[in-house]
């Protein structure tokens, strides 16, 4: 596309004006962007509550596992009665 062109692309845009816009077009983006917050809200909510859980269960798991804990040796039996 060369200069002249789009020269007169700009001028036939300017002289037709702007395109009508249907009148109930604010409402309608609204309602959407009520409905995106809603549901934004909702999945956040139901993260951090994933997020909560996930970390009930590994303390649960924690103090019931006592991974920090080192195993007792089962290679040599216990010395008795020497």
């Amino acid at each position: 596309m060369n200069r002249s062109n789009r020269e007169e692309r700009v001028r036939r845009l300017m002289v037709t004006g702007p395109p009508v816009l249907p009148p109930d077009l604010a409402a309608e983006a609204v309602r959407r962007g009520t409905r995106m917050l809603r549901r934004r809200t909702y999945a956040r909510r139901v993260m951090w509550l994933l997020l909560c859980a996930a970390a009930v269960a590994f303390t649960v798991w924690a103090l019931t596992a006592r991974p920090w804990v080192e195993p007792p040796s089962e290679t040599t039996p216990p010395l008795t009665g020497w």
